[in-house]
């Protein structure tokens, strides 16, 4: 079973949460709630889970297709609800950029295929309510 231990070692809000394998990521509250701009956002942290679990989906995809892969980029950015606590992400977008010789309808199918089926993080953000928006881009091997 997954593990992670979480440690206040900056401040009132600056955490580091580490898991069994010793990855650890900062984390903290933002400067208007008391934060001192430490760590990321646990909500933030969502987001980059679903970049990460997402990236691994497609490029896992696209390799098994022989898709040439020569660098890869997201960008995600997101909506809160407004007004509620807690305010959990209203909508998500999700930008990928990919680098190579790729079939753009290979690249498409693959993103779709990670945000509704593979992707635990997309599940999980979904399962709440969030509505996640997809861009593909493929752009030629730099």
């Amino acid at each position: 079973m997954p593990t992670i231990q979480l440690s206040r070692v900056n401040g009132d809000f600056g955490f580091v949460a580490t898991d069994q394998n010793g990855h650890s990521i900062k984390m903290d509250s933002s400067p208007e709630s008391g934060g001192e701009n430490f760590g990321v956002r646990p909500m933030q942290t969502l987001l980059m889970g679903l970049g990460g679990c997402s990236a691994i989906d497609v490029i896992s995809i696209l390799k098994k297709q022989r898709q040439e892969i020569v660098d890869y980029k997201m960008t995600i950015s997101g909506e809160r609800e407004a007004g509620k606590e807690p305010s959990l992400w209203k909508s998500i977008n999700v930008e990928f950029h990919l680098y190579g010789d790729i079939d753009p309808d290979k690249a498409s199918r693959a993103v779709d295929l990670s945000v509704n089926k593979y992707c635990s993080v997309a599940a999980t953000l979904m399962g709440s309510g969030t509505e996640i928006k997809t861009q593909v881009f493929v752009h030629p091997a730099e």
